[in-house]
């Protein structure tokens, strides 16, 4: 394909609370240590798993350890644990009609295959679910369309209770607006694509996220109805291409990360109207560096304090400080130990972090520095085919 119409996509395929401006977090958090975690991989001629994965993770070390293959499914590139943690769902990104196949968790933590609905859209990339774990949304990126289908006692999937469809685009023929110097990453912005979907804090509206449109929507839902109606929208700069965000613990502050502009946006959050209004902006990069990289993940610490953004290409994640008045200051870039991060996680400890190297088929553990949120290798990896998402139990 023509440099021009360069994309994420296409390059793959080519080769609480907060006051008077004073941030109150805790001091310390206390989480269940997890001694499990799921891994979703890309399958077939997009990439070499074959399903979904389950880890032993030894919080002590942060070491991922006795690799076994939970559940063939076709390319599970975001897998989402229920809130009761007795089901998991996945995506199935691959073919033209994407889907989402839900599985029960086995005493064993094995997979079971419950049911595959469709996802009433091509290539799904995002899922997670409304506050009370009777609905899960679900992000279509190359039909630009959101999805909510009801989740049933027993885990199965319903048929769809709302479709909405993104129109339009923005165009950006010349590129990201906030884009690194000598970058070819200019496509994308032909369509809608939605890339993320995701409830607030408070529970009250939903934020779904088009790169295509370079838009981030809220909307309110209706539980009854299993429907969602717009309620707002922001607009990022023409060619950034949001693609997820990161939502602060106090419920106020909302970062997005931009896939064509390695950026990070700050926005002030209004969770009474659902409202965004920006407030900084940072690049994911180094000063001065030049070309093209595609930012991806967006990860926010447990205890509010420092957030991490991963470039792709560069191989990189950036490291910021959250001040008490949400701005971010950038203190650090970490190698990811790998090729392409796709996606990262951090463990309920929030001692460690880790990446799905997408091209490096491997997931390395990183320690996280608990009193300045740097991210510091070690020696332990994990093998794994094309990983693409993580999570832990």
């Amino acid at each position: 394909m023509p440099m021009k119409n360069l994309s994420r996509r296409t390059f793959i395929q080519a080769t609480a609370a907060a006051t008077a401006g004073v941030t109150l977090v805790p001091k310390a958090f206390a989480a269940p240590e997890s001694h499990l975690a799921y891994v979703g991989t890309y399958t077939g001629s997009d990439g070499h798993g074959e399903g979904i994965y389950l880890f032993d993770f030894d919080p002590a070390t942060g070491a991922l350890s006795n690799r076994k293959l939970a559940a063939t499914t076709t390319s599970p590139s975001w897998i989402a644990l229920h809130p009761s943690k007795r089901f998991l769902y996945a995506v199935n990104e691959g073919g033209n009609s994407g889907s989402v196949t839900a599985f029960a968790v086995e005493a064993d933590h094995s997979l079971r295959k419950l049911n595959t609905v469709d996802s009433h859209g091509s290539a799904p990339c995002h899922l997670s679910f409304s506050p009370d774990g009777k609905y899960i949304f679900v992000a279509n990126y190359m039909s630009g369309t959101l999805t909510v289908l009801p989740i049933a006692a027993d885990g199965k999937l319903g048929e769809a209770t709302g479709v909405v469809t993104h129109t339009g685009v923005s165009g950006a023929p010349n590129g990201a607006t906030n884009g690194p110097r000598g970058s070819y990453d200019i496509g994308g912005h032909e369509a809608p694509h939605a890339h993320f979907i995701q409830h607030d804090i408070s529970g009250r509206f939903v934020l779904a996220v088009d790169l295509g449109q370079d838009r981030i929507y809220t909307y309110k839902f209706d539980a009854s109805a299993g429907k969602l109606t717009q309620q707002s929208i922001v607009t990022i700069p023409t060619g950034d291409g949001p693609r997820h965000l990161a939502f602060h613990p106090n419920g106020k502050w909302v970062y997005a990360i931009t896939e064509q502009a390695s950026t990070v946006t700050f926005f002030h959050y209004n969770p009474e109207t659902g409202e965004l209004a920006s407030q900084q902006i940072l690049s994911t990069l180094p000063e001065g560096f030049a070309g093209t990289s595609f930012g991806s993940e967006i990860t926010m610490h447990p205890n509010g304090k420092w957030l991490y953004a991963a470039n792709r290409l560069h191989d990189s994640i950036a490291v910021y400080s959250i001040g008490p008045d949400g701005k971010l200051t950038h203190t650090a870039q970490a190698h990811t130990q790998g090729d392409y991060p796709r996606h990262t996680n951090i463990d309920p400890s929030g001692r460690w972090f880790f990446v799905c190297n997408q091209k490096g088929d491997n997931i390395p553990t990183l320690r996280i520095n608990q009193q300045t949120g740097t991210l510091e290798p070690t020696s332990h990896y994990a093998a794994a085919g094309t990983p693409a998402c993580i999570i832990f139990v």
